[in-house]
């Protein structure tokens, strides 16, 4: 197909789209629920936050992008759920798309969800798959008659957004770092094909946290950089702090991968030094029998002439033997701390 065909590749979602909106400034603050497939263009001295929450429905993604002149490849990477997380600037707007992250304890898994968004002059659109509300705490902020993104633009409730998934990363790496902690106990105590298998989980789910964050540290670097005419030098600032976070949260990630795999080592370790001791064990016992054995295979042979045979005590006597050579062992094996 040519580029910029709409197609939608997430999975088949039913229902109506939900479509929020906020306008504010400094006074005031407007929130309501749009009904209409087709919201309407920004306008006035307010910063416009269209939500859209379900990108499933292609007609009204490509109304949107009628409505606010978006390129038709932006529309196509808002319907293409597994794009890399980058920065694209158009003369009208740029456009940022990254994935949320959230951590599910039981069993314990990454869920994720591509969050895209789209900045233009006084507005702001955010695309997302699925309909529960990940931005709360903006909204809250927004409430908040002294906040400072009632002060600024459209490109400061961006950096907003943006710091909200960041600080989720901060979450998924705390859950992490509290599974490796319970593993690295599973397995310096009793560990076993669930502790392996848990270990490989966790080693699957911390490549997927580095595919998320990686391009991420590459697209809000372009961002800090970008030169825009609707970027203000007073955002830059802040996105320049949220750049160091995902280089902090990157190093951090790189940090659990190693003892991720350090902890595998361990857990192969453990294995080996178990079945050592058992080896050492059975090692053992089968060095006190070999003598006792070999007596006993000696004195088991039906020849007619062996003098012990014809010995009174004889009987007694390699019983004697044969316990005193086990106790010899005994003693000379835990002479050497074998035992």
């Amino acid at each position: 197909m040519a580029p910029g065909t709409l197609i939608f590749t997430g999975k088949d979602v039913s229902g109506e789209p939900n479509v929020s909106l906020m306008q504010f400034n400094a006074n005031e603050v407007k929130e309501y629920h749009l009904k209409d497939k087709n919201p309407p263009a920004a306008h006035g001295d307010y910063v416009t936050w269209f939500d859209i929450r379900g990108v499933h429905d292609i007609e009204l993604i490509e109304q949107i992008g009628k409505s606010f002149v978006i390129h038709p490849l932006v529309l196509e990477d808002i319907l293409d759920i597994h794009q890399r997380p980058k920065f694209e600037d158009y003369e009208n707007g740029f456009f940022i798309t990254l994935r949320w992250l959230k951590c599910k304890k039981e069993p314990f898994e990454l869920e994720t969800e591509q969050v895209s968004m789209w900045v233009g002059q006084g507005f702001l659109l955010s695309f997302q798959e699925l309909e529960s509300d990940l931005f709360p705490s903006v909204r809250e902020r927004i409430n908040n008659p002294v906040s400072r993104i009632r002060q600024r633009g459209s490109d400061y409730l961006a950096y907003a957004l943006l710091d909200t998934v960041v600080d989720h990363y901060y979450l998924a790496l705390d859950e992490i770092e509290e599974r490796i902690d319970q593993l690295e106990e599973e397995v310096l105590g009793d560990p076993g094909n669930d502790t392996k298998a848990g270990i490989h989980q966790l080693k699957v789910q911390s490549l997927q946290l580095r595919k998320s964050v990686a391009p991420l540290r590459e697209a809000i670097a372009r961002f800090s950089r970008a030169e825009h005419p609707y970027i203000q030098e007073a955002t830059m600032v802040y996105v320049r702090d949220l750049f160091d976070h995902v280089v902090q949260i990157m190093d951090t990630i790189d940090t659990y991968r190693d003892m991720i795999n350090g902890l595998y080592d361990l857990y192969l370790s453990e294995i080996s030094f178990r079945m050592n001791n058992v080896m050492k064990v059975l090692t053992i016992i089968s060095t006190i029998f070999i003598p006792l054995t070999f007596l006993a295979g000696i004195y088991g042979m039906n020849f007619e002439y062996m003098p012990e045979l014809k010995w009174h005590y004889g009987y007694f006597g390699l019983w004697a033997l044969m316990l005193a050579i086990l106790v010899a062992l005994v003693l000379l094996f835990r002479k050497q701390k074998w035992l």
